[in-house]
């Protein structure tokens, strides 16, 4: 009998299990870098930018949700006009938003040229924007002015403030009204013209500048037309108190001349009298009589005679007080000196002036002054008004 016998193959001594393969790793996309723009960075105009790997980051993300970082600033609300992820660009178009106006106002605010560089990049709102080649010291320029629209409107304005300035010095522009001086010389400068004249040409300018670099167009304020208005008023009304005062003067004067002619023809005609009675050789009682009364009445004459005369000199204004003895002098002195009525309106418009330009400089906006500011302005407007009625002429 053959027994039957199992035989168990032992392993290799250097052979070992068989491990399953490990998978590779996903790699991570690369991150969007802002690479190239394309048109001039300036409000109201189209820049496409051009981003690497745009394409890789919208599979995950909305492209559409991007906005612009001009000096770490985001430009927000200002969503892109157009979008090609296959292309890797997309198209914004510059505009100014409530939502974005500090911004933009921070950056185009206080301007030292035409052009400012910046930083470029773009990103999600609230969030850290992309890489970008456009970083420190590789700035864009923003353009702040349209060199074009610029010089149309600083050729404007020169030309305008050139014919005022002209017309200030030759003619009654902005002098006290009246006829002119004799031998060619002009009639002094009058503060509410003046005043007017200023504030006009304050908001003339700064409304130009502010279309110039926002493109807006209602930037005057409520306050402003408040101001105008307490300007034209104190104009207006200095005007109506010196053509009342001529009025009176005027009536006054031909008065007292047409009273002088007549004296002047009645006293030769009393003087003959006198003279007749005095050369006849005997006067009657009733010739005595005569002779005094036409006496006392020629004395009443010449004495009202020497008065009118000295109450028309009185009247008449003196010619060298109607002209011109240089700007500052003509509208802070009256005919007593300098007033100090005059001076306080001088230097509120002055200081009001300051802080307009410095909020149109820094802040690209017409400033909205408070009531407490335009009272104070109309109660100097007002006090100036008031001490113009005892002036003299």
């Amino acid at each position: 009998m053959v027994e039957a016998q199992t035989s168990t193959q032992s392993p290799a001594p250097n052979s070992s299990p068989t491990a399953s393969p490990t998978p590779a790793a996903t790699p991570s996309p690369a991150p969007p870098k802002v690479i190239a723009v394309e048109g001039h960075l300036e409000l109201d105009d189209l820049i496409q930018v051009e981003i690497d790997h745009l394409s890789e980051w919208a599979a995950t993300n909305d492209p559409a949700k991007l906005v612009c970082y001009l000096n770490g600033r985001a430009i927000r609300g200002n969503y892109p006009e157009e979008i090609h992820v296959a292309k890797n660009h997309v198209h914004f178009h510059l505009q100014i938003t409530p939502e974005n106006k500090a911004a933009w106002v921070d950056l185009l605010g206080a301007p030292d040229g035409t052009r400012t560089p910046v930083t470029f990049s773009v990103g999600l709102e609230g969030k850290t924007p992309f890489d970008s080649v456009f970083d420190q010291g590789h700035e864009l320029p923003l353009t702040v002015i349209s060199p074009v629209y610029g010089v149309i409107s600083l050729l404007v304005i020169l030309l305008t403030l050139s014919l005022f300035l002209w017309w200030a010095r030759t003619t009654s522009l902005i002098r006290a009204p009246g006829p002119r001086p004799a031998g060619g010389k002009l009639r002094p400068y009058n503060l509410g013209r003046a005043q007017m004249a200023f504030w006009f040409f304050l908001i003339y300018v700064s409304y130009l500048v502010i279309w110039l670099i926002t493109g807006a167009l209602d930037t005057i304020t409520a306050s402003l037309l408040g101001l105008m208005g307490i300007s034209a008023g104190t104009a207006l009304s200095e005007a109506l108190i010196d053509s009342g005062k001529d009025t009176a003067t005027g009536n006054q004067l031909q008065e007292l001349t047409a009273e002088k002619q007549s004296l002047e023809q009645s006293i030769p005609e009393v003087q003959a009298q006198v003279a007749a009675l005095n050369a006849r050789t005997a006067l009657t009682p009733d010739d005595t009589t005569n002779r005094d009364s036409l006496n006392k009445q020629l004395q009443s004459s010449r004495s009202r005679l020497a008065q009118i005369a000295e109450q028309i000199q009185m009247i008449t204004p003196d010619p060298s007080a109607d002209t011109s003895k240089g700007f500052l002098r003509d509208i802070l002195s009256d005919s007593s000196g300098y007033s100090f009525h005059r001076f306080q309106i001088f230097a509120w418009t002055i200081v009001l002036g300051i802080i307009f330009l410095s909020s149109v400089y820094n802040n690209l906006t017409m400033p909205e002054f408070s009531t407490t500011l335009l009272g104070l302005m109309g109660i100097s407007s007002g006090t100036y008004i008031g001490f113009k009625f005892p002036e003299q002429k």
